[in-house]
């Protein structure tokens, strides 16, 4: 059996969901195709207890994709950035920075959303779609492209013809390797902990990033848990010491994840089972080949610093929207991919490296380098102009 749709989307993670809701309430078919069927319960097993935040230009996106309205009841704003170096010979603060979203903006940085609840309103817009039909359980099997559209054969054997396939199937992309397209990647032997914790000082929408050597230990504001204060914590270190916190046992887990907090909010207390993840930074040669266009982690891959990395995956939808909506007839044509790869390459190999840099430099462990860490810290605060040129880039409105 054979489909047709304008866009065939390869994955239905986040940044899938989302362009299958925005091309779909823009007029444009959609087949999505999702392997692993969602999980948009966080008490049930194999749920995404990370948390994403949708930084500022991200609320026009899910604005066109019809999300929005759904999404901001629960929503947790972003109204400060705090930045601690805590790179002593003790884990206690020794520069403290605050960023503030009122310097540059009347809105708040963004928004922070546990991934299980972003997946289960984004299926609920598809339902209500008549555009999108979203296939779980099924994957893309093979790609045959040509000048006038692409041929993908699913998991099931059935096909689908589309002008355009959009991969969005994640850092090991099928859809990139049948396109043919390499990537550049960088490990650093790093691990990635999360976990949900409530805490008994509240975090007055206030983002946290505690600096030490191994990484960053990054809290992130949640709505309350049962009454209290909660975050989304990010806890990036070296990949044996994260494989060891995640055999500890509860208690002992908390007593070090509440020392590597330098107990700024208290006592952490567990709410959520600890995930672990890989750090690599990645990125793909190119944005597109013939009738495909890469999107996320099939494009790119960065350490979870500054809420860059589904915030990059926002714009790459956003400037294929405008593309698509520019020139709907010219749908997955060459024009409008090469059109797409010199949109976002450019501003994607900008932020690789410079996320790149900061995590190399939260590695740093001599003491000349954690010292110039906490004196380059102080230097990019002290210059207001400067200050407020850095919050601008990571909101992506520079």
């Amino acid at each position: 059996m054979t489909n047709t749709c304008d866009i065939l989307i390869s994955g239905g993670g986040i940044a899938g969901l989302t362009a299958a809701a925005a091309f779909g309430n823009a007029g444009f078919s959609v087949i999505c195709v999702e392997p692993t069927p969602p999980v948009t319960n966080a008490a049930a097993q194999g749920a995404d207890l990370r948390s994403t935040a949708m930084l500022q230009p991200a609320k026009a996106l899910l604005e066109r994709a019809g999300l929005w309205d759904a999404l901001a009841p629960h929503a947790a704003a972003l109204q400060v950035m705090r930045i601690i170096d805590a790179g002593g010979l003790e884990a206690e603060p020794r520069v403290s920075r605050e960023f503030d979203a009122s310097e540059i903006s009347d809105a708040p940085f963004g928004w922070n959303f546990p991934n299980w609840l972003l997946r289960r309103e984004m299926l609920a817009r598809l339902d209500g779609l008549d555009t999108v039909d979203f296939r779980s359980g099924i994957g893309t099997a093979r790609l045959f492209t040509r000048e006038g559209g692409a041929k993908v054969t699913l998991s099931d054997g059935s096909r689908v013809e589309a002008k355009l396939v959009i991969a969005a199937d994640g850092r090991n992309s099928a859809m990139r390797s049948a396109a043919g397209i390499g990537v550049h990647t960088q490990r650093y032997g790093q691990k990635a902990i999360v976990f949900a914790a409530t805490h008994p000082f509240p975090h007055q929408n206030v983002s946290t990033e505690v600096h030490r050597t191994g990484g960053p230990f990054t809290l992130v504001p949640l709505p309350d848990h049962e009454g209290k204060p909660c975050s989304a914590i990010v806890w990036m270190d070296d990949g044996r010491l994260a494989n060891e916190r995640m055999e500890m046992d509860t208690s002992t887990f908390e007593e070090l994840a509440s020392a590597r907090s330098c107990n700024h909010f208290g006592p952490l207390t567990l709410v959520s089972p600890r995930q672990v993840w890989p750090i690599i930074t990645q990125h793909a040669q190119r944005l597109s080949g013939e009738r495909v266009a890469l999107i996320a982690e099939a494009a790119h891959v960065i350490p979870p610093i500054g809420a860059q990395g589904l915030n990059m995956s926002l714009n790459d939808i956003a400037t294929l929207l405008d593309l698509a909506e520019q020139r709907p007839e010219g749908l997955g044509d060459a024009a409008m991919l090469e059109a797409y790869h010199k949109a976002r390459y450019g501003d994607i190999t900008l932020r690789v490296r410079g996320i790149d840099l900061l995590n190399r430099t939260s590695q740093a462990a001599g003491t000349l380098a954690r010292d110039a860490r906490a004196a380059g810290l102080s230097a990019l605060y002290g210059a207001a102009p400067v200050r407020k040129m850095l919050m601008q880039m990571g909101l992506g409105m520079r």
